[in-house]
């Protein structure tokens, strides 16, 4: 019996997915080890998970490049349990585009149908979040917006799409077009409810941060983290900037005031962890980073959402792993884990005692206990 509020999966279905031709998985509660060699299908597993959770892809923008090669079409049906309700979820890709359902009905929404299922992703490419660029951090603070505030991702979608509205014509009009005038007054009022939503997750995510964070750091190691934003809540004054910043946007190409110039601020003993960080901080600060995501989420939804971690284990050191192996063990969330070193997880075993361990060879799926 599952605990409340507990989100998981009980069967995954997948056909022409990457390089699985067709595989049935049906993991438990707990803990799930996936094994395999690379490039047979480990990360394509946990893709899949993520994709029929959430509509997207965390490897690619093309939903159609996740279609096994020589094939027209791919298929992912899934059975959950979230928020007490069984549900079966549908994702349809072809080249004609991509369908979801729950229960065999559409959503109304992108929006909605992420919501139904509440997911974090930990995947390499995360080590990017402390020393990478400022994009990687505003998407961290994103998903958040999708479970802590689903009408400020909505203004997302509505103020990005007339910031290229704007942009085109300032490229191929300048900066006197009369049409700007339109696109401004959305883009005004949209970003400032974005610049809310953005403001918010980032409290929600800082707060959780600190306690993730000393969890993680040795005791001595001090650290500070605060949100710049990039533009402002008050509509009046965004619409104030964005005229006057017309001839300076022309020129770089791109908008230079509101939230596509936010950023979370990540200090290490006062200085700037992109830049002046070690490598063990800052990969510290990114798993720090991702607990604390997942901790927003959990507190949002009051749901313990499932954790998905694609071979993280072989960018941390001995000491970051052992780190991640402890919080894997307290974690009630139902957790995938693929690796091409299962002698690393050999001990783990979560509070429930919920454990299975699989082998995936040539894109072919197989439990070994």
């Amino acid at each position: 019996m599952s605990a409340p509020g507990r989100c998981l999966y009980q069967r995954l279905a997948i056909e022409n997915f990457r390089n699985i031709s067709r595989a049935t998985f049906e993991p438990v509660p707990g803990f799930n080890v996936i094994s395999g060699s690379n490039g047979h299908g480990k990360t394509s597993l946990i893709e899949a998970l993520y994709v029929l959770s959430t509509s997207h892809s965390f490897r690619s923008q093309k939903l159609g490049e996740l279609i096994r090669e020589g094939q027209s079409s791919a298929q992912l049906l899934g059975e959950t349990l979230s928020f007490g309700l069984e549900r079966r979820l549908r994702a349809g890709i072809s080249a004609r585009g991509r369908s979801f359902q729950i229960d065999g009905k559409r959503p109304k929404t992108r929006l909605d149908y992420a919501l139904s299922t509440p997911v974090v992703a930990f995947v390499p490419a995360d080590l990017l979040l402390c020393s990478g660029p400022a994009q990687g951090r505003r998407t961290l603070l994103d998903r958040i917006i999708v479970y802590l505030d689903p009408p400020g991702a909505a203004a997302r979608s509505a103020y990005q799409q007339a910031a290229r509205a704007r942009q085109h014509t300032l490229d191929k009009r300048g900066p006197h077009a009369p049409e700007l005038d339109a696109f401004e007054q959305v883009m005004a009022q949209f970003g400032a409810r974005f610049a809310h939503a953005r403001k918010r997750a980032a409290e929600a995510l800082l707060s959780a941060l600190s306690p993730s964070f000393s969890q993680m750091a040795a005791p001595e190691l001090s650290a500070a983290f605060r949100y710049v934003p990039g533009g402002s809540e008050d509509a009046a004054e965004f619409l104030k900037e964005l005229g006057a910043r017309r001839i300076k946007d022309a020129a770089r190409g791109s908008v230079s005031y509101g939230p596509s110039r936010d950023d979370v601020e990540l200090l290490i003993a006062g200085r700037s962890a992109r830049s002046h960080a070690s490598q063990g901080q800052q990969r510290i600060l990114t798993i720090a980073l991702k607990i604390a995501e997942l901790s927003c989420v959990r507190s949002i939804t009051d749901s313990e959402p499932i954790l998905l971690l694609d071979d993280v284990s072989s960018e941390l050191d001995a000491e970051r792993t052992a780190s991640v192996f402890g919080y894997l063990e307290q974690s009630q969330s139902q957790v995938f884990v693929t690796t091409t070193r299962p002698d690393l997880f050999q001990n783990v075993v979560p509070k429930s005692h919920e454990r299975a361990d699989f082998e995936i060879e040539n894109g072919q799926l197989k439990r070994l206990r």
